[in-house]
C-alpha cells in the first residue's frame, strides 16, 4: 500500500461572549509509472501534469478560520470560513479553478501502467475542536464543493466532517480529480470565547 497525506488546520476564533472547461474536474490521464499525488491547499509541482511536469513535497498546513462576532454567536446563522491558502490554479493544466480566500483547492491523481485499480480519498478529524475548557463538535463544520467553470457532478463532493475517518471519494486508476471546497461553521450553539482548533488530515491511499 502507498499513501499520501496532507493536513488542513481549521480554527474558530470566537469573540468574547458571556457564556477552461465547463465540466466537473474528473479527467482521464495517460497510464504511466505507479504514482499517487494529493494536494490540499498549497502544493508543489514542477510545471504542469499535462506539460510533463512532476509533483513535489509540500509540508504546508493551511488554515481555515472564522471569527464569529459576539452578537451572532449561536444564533443559527452559518458563518463563512476563509483560508490562508493561495492556490487558485490546477497543476493539471494551470487552469484557474479556485477562488481564494473563499475556497481550498483539493485534488490529485492516481496512476498505474495498467487499467485496474482504485485509490481512496479519506479525511480524518478529531471529535471536537478545542480551546481551554470548552469544545465544539467537528460535525459543525461543512463544505460546499465547486470550481470555476464546473457544471457537472463534483469530483470531490460536498459534505460535513463526521468527527472521525470518512471516505470522500475514490480515484479510479489513471484519473485526475479536483474540487474547490468552501467551508462554513454551523454556529447553532452558544459557546465560550476562545480560539477553537482542530486538524483535518486528508489521505489518498491505494493498495
Amino acid at each position: 500500500m502507498f499513501k499520501f497525506r496532507k493536513s488542513c488546520r481549521l480554527i474558530l476564533l470566537m469573540a468574547a461572549v458571556p457564556v477552461a472547461p465547463a465540466y466537473s474536474y474528473a479527467v482521464t490521464i495517460t497510464a504511466g509509472p505507479r504514482a499517487i499525488y494529493l494536494q490540499v491547499g498549497n502544493g508543489t509541482f514542477t510545471g504542469t501534469f499535462n506539460g510533463g511536469g512532476t509533483p513535489g513535497t509540500n509540508t504546508t498546513v493551511n488554515l481555515v478560520t472564522v471569527t464569529v462576532p459576539a452578537a451572532q454567536v449561536g444564533n443559527g446563522t452559518a458563518q463563512t470560513m476563509t483560508t490562508n491558502s493561495t492556490t487558485t490554479a490546477s497543476f493539471l493544466d494551470n487552469f484557474t479553478f479556485c477562488t481564494v480566500p473563499a475556497q481550498v483547492y483539493i485534488g490529485g491523481y492516481f496512476r498505474l501502467p495498467g487499467t485496474t485499480g482504485t485509490a481512496t480519498l479519506t479525511v480524518n478529524t478529531p471529535a471536537t475542536l478545542t480551546t481551554t475548557g470548552s469544545t465544539i463538535p467537528f460535525t459543525k463544520i461543512s463544505w460546499v464543493s465547486s470550481g470555476i467553470g464546473d457544471t457537472g457532478v463534483q469530483a470531490i463532493p460536498t459534505g460535513t466532517f463526521s468527527g472521525g475517518t470518512q471516505t470522500l471519494t475514490t480515484f479510479p486508476v489513471n484519473t485526475w480529480r479536483e474540487s474547490c471546497h468552501a467551508f462554513s461553521y454551523l454556529n447553532d450553539q452558544v459557546v465560550g470565547s476562545g480560539t477553537y482548533t482542530g486538524r483535518a488530515t486528508y489521505t489518498l491511499s491505494a493498495p
